[in-house]
């Protein structure tokens, strides 16, 4: 077994486990500054490598390692691994795919050493001078190691002690076990493994690093443009303590995403199919949808001639909405054809209509003045691609309002299935920090944040149900089971959410966050 650091997510019911594997000559520590930002998603296990910091000094041998972590590691995890721990990681995902969820590498490139058909790697006389030389004087190349670890950071000076502090040279019979790992990492070739990888794949690379040239990631994108890559400026081969929040937020966000694919894969079909069903009722079993969007309303505080709202659903805030910006042209935005034939029915304010996606908005650039979103961003999938999509349409000098679900959601309801049986019963909430940083990364400024918990109560486990149903919002998730829900299972829930009730009946709660921001100019 391998030693284990295992941190506990900060809110129940997250992702599955997150497993950090850690580069050469380093161990588990010197993952930290990913640690607290998925502790926000999941629990957070840190490895220490075959030899490495607190786990046995057995041989480098890729199949006893391979064994040693489907002993050690959750039968099922999302694998986050910088170097030579990003290599395994790919070896792990490529032997036990099933016990993958999401696989990210950081600095690892599929060819450590150039070929001819593979230039964009370390040269073969580098780094057979640098493994040779580490036979012969372990400790003086280790701190030479860290120093080309530090170059192309923003403060190598300072990275360099950091890193010399974590990176500890083992006793004698490690340092065997450190030199097998040098010599694997020269022989490594993934490129047909990444060609044929089918799970969720990101894959990050630094501008600076000294140890896997920049090229990589566009050569990486190339072998399968199914997984993601990503370069981060003003960092070096250690780039997620040169980067920590954009790597970290990177890493969360993708990790977010493929667990929501994975556990809820949402489908956006069912979504406009589902809420275009429920237009009819959706106004009268729409208590919190109006007392969200009012208050969004009134954090509107300067006048906009063009205005948006994206996921206008029945129109209700329509008007309001006219008055509350001075718009003189006001355009509605849903991804539900029907909800917008009941909105063109029943308040007609708006001056243009469209069935869109807000991940995919067929508007010009720049050509709104004011985006107001009430409850319908927790629908779209892909956070970073979305923040894109607002800050396009948006003008320089425009403002954001938006009003979403975040994590912990129904969870009361998710509690209560959770002793009923193993399906996926509650729609996936990510966390709002996630979204707070797509829209810093898309160039949003200002952005302001309140989450409030809102509290609903109803007779019993029936009306709760009806009333999800009647707004389109009961479970539409591709892995919901199907079917109606069997009377001995309903009775089921019923007795496992009873002793949740109150004085004013039975609570579902819901956490209400509103962002603003602006678009500078």
């Amino acid at each position: 077994m391998l030693f284990c650091h295992k941190h506990r997510a900060l809110v129940e019911g997250g992702c599955a486990p997150v497993v950090l594997l850690h580069g050469w000559g380093f161990d588990h520590r010197s993952m930290a500054p990913m640690v607290e930002p998925l502790r926000q998603l999941a629990d957070v296990w840190c490895i220490d490598l075959p030899g490495f910091g607190q786990s046995p000094a057995q041989n480098f041998n890729l199949p006893d390692i391979i064994t040693a972590l489907v002993a050690s590691l959750p039968s099922r995890a999302h694998i986050v691994g910088w170097s030579l721990g990003g290599a395994l990681a790919i070896e792990y995902a490529s032997c036990h795919p099933e016990r993958v969820q999401s696989l990210i590498t950081l600095a690892t490139n599929p060819c450590f050493v150039a070929r001819k058909d593979w230039p964009t790697a370390m040269a073969k006389a580098t780094n057979r001078a640098f493994n040779t030389g580490f036979e012969g004087d372990p400790a003086t190349s280790l701190k030479r190691f860290c120093a080309l670890v530090a170059q192309g950071g923003a403060d190598e000076r300072s990275q360099t002690k950091q890193l010399r502090g974590l990176a500890v040279l083992p006793e004698r019979e490690r340092v065997s076990v450190w030199a097998q790992a040098l010599t694997y990492l020269a022989g490594t070739d993934f490129r047909s493994s990444l060609a044929q990888l089918q799970l969720p794949g990101l894959h990050l690379f630094a501008a600076g690093d000294h140890l896997v040239p920049a090229g990589a990631c566009d050569a990486t994108a190339e072998l399968n443009p199914a997984q993601k890559t990503c370069l981060i400026d003003d960092a070096g081969h250690a780039l997620h303590w040169d980067q920590p929040r954009q790597v970290a937020a990177r890493v969360a966000e993708f990790v977010a995403s493929a667990c929501a694919q994975s556990d809820s894969q949402l489908d956006k079909g069912r979504v406009a199919r589902s809420f275009s069903k429920a237009a009819s009722s959706y106004e009268s079993a729409a208590r919190l949808q109006r007392l969200v969007g009012e208050r969004l309303l009134a954090k509107i505080s300067a006048p906009a001639g063009r205005v948006l709202d994206a996921g206008s659903g029945t129109g209700y805030f329509l008007q309001g909405l006219r008055e509350a910006a001075g718009a003189s042209q006001l355009t509605a935005l849903d991804l539900a054809s029907g909800m917008l034939s009941f909105a063109r029915q029943h308040h007609p304010y708006a001056d243009n209509w469209f069935c869109a996606d807000l991940e995919a908005m067929p508007l010009a650039n720049a050509s709104v003045d004011l985006i107001y979103s009430s409850l319908a961003v927790q629908w779209c999938e892909d956070l970073t691609r979305l923040a894109r999509e607002l800050y396009r349409v948006l003008a320089p000098g425009g403002h954001l309002y938006l009003a979403t679900l975040g994590h912990g959601t129904l969870q009361e309801l998710q509690t209560a299935w959770q002793q009923v049986d193993g399906y996926v019963h509650v729609n996936r909430f990510l966390p709002v920090e996630l979204l707070q940083q797509a829209l810093t990364q898309a160039g949003f400024t200002d952005i302001q944040l309140e989450v409030h918990s809102e509290t609903l109560y109803s007779d019993n486990v029936r009306q709760l149900a009806r009333e999800l149903k009647d707004l389109g919002a009961h479970n539409i998730n591709a892995g919901a089971p199907r079917g109606l829900t069997g009377r001995r299972r309903l009775q089921s829930l019923e007795q496992a959410y009873e002793p949740m009730r109150t004085a004013e009946g039975l609570p579902a709660t819901y956490k209400v966050c509103y962002l603003t921001a602006r678009k500078g100019g």
